[in-house]
C-alpha cells in the first residue's frame, strides 16, 4: 500500500466512499465511484473494481488478480442490468489519471444517444444523476442481488 494513493487511503478506510464497499474479497475491492471534485450528483452505475495490491496497471496483475477482477466485474455487470435496468454494461481499463489498477464498470441506460456511448456515457445530461443517498440506494440493490445469486 502507497500512503500518497487516493485508493489505497480509501482501502484503508481514510477516503469516503458513496455507497460503501458493494464487494470485496482477499485481491478486489469493488463500490461506486467517488463524487469528482465540486460535484454533489454522479452518473449512477458508474463502478470502479480496483486491485488491493498498489500496482499500477493491467500488465502488473497477477494471474490470480486477474482472475478475481474479471469475476468482480462480471458479477457487478449481471447486477447492473437486473437492478438498475442497464441496456449494456462497459467495462474500461484507463490508467491516465490514477496508479493504482482499477477497472471502470459503467451501465449504459435504454435511450443513451450513440454520441455518449463507451467512455463519454456518463456525460449523457438525461441519465440517471444522484448524490449519495441515491448512490447508496444503488450500492444496496447490487449488495443485496450479488447476495441472493448464486
Amino acid at each position: 500500500m502507497s500512503n500518497d494513493c487516493k485508493v489505497c487511503r480509501t482501502h484503508r478506510g481514510l477516503e469516503v466512499v458513496p455507497g460503501g464497499v458493494i464487494v470485496e474479497d482477499e485481491l478486489v475491492v469493488a463500490s461506486h465511484a467517488q463524487l469528482r471534485e465540486g460535484q454533489d450528483r454522479a452518473y449512477l452505475g458508474y463502478l470502479m473494481v480496483e486491485t488491493r495490491r498498489h500496482i499500477p496497471g493491467l500488465a502488473d496483475l497477477t494471474e490470480a488478480e486477474g482472475s478475481a477482477v474479471m469475476h468482480a466485474a462480471s458479477r457487478l455487470a449481471r447486477a447492473l442490468m437486473a437492478t438498475e435496468h442497464a441496456y449494456h454494461v462497459y467495462s474500461f481499463v484507463i490508467g491516465h489519471g490514477v496508479p493504482h489498477f482499477h477497472m471502470h464498470v459503467v451501465a449504459k441506460y435504454p435511450g443513451a444517444p450513440r454520441e455518449y456511448w463507451g467512455p463519454r456515457v456518463d456525460e449523457w445530461p438525461d441519465a440517471p444523476h444522484g448524490g449519495p443517498d441515491e448512490i447508496a440506494a444503488l450500492c444496496a440493490r447490487l449488495r443485496g442481488y450479488l447476495a441472493a445469486a448464486p
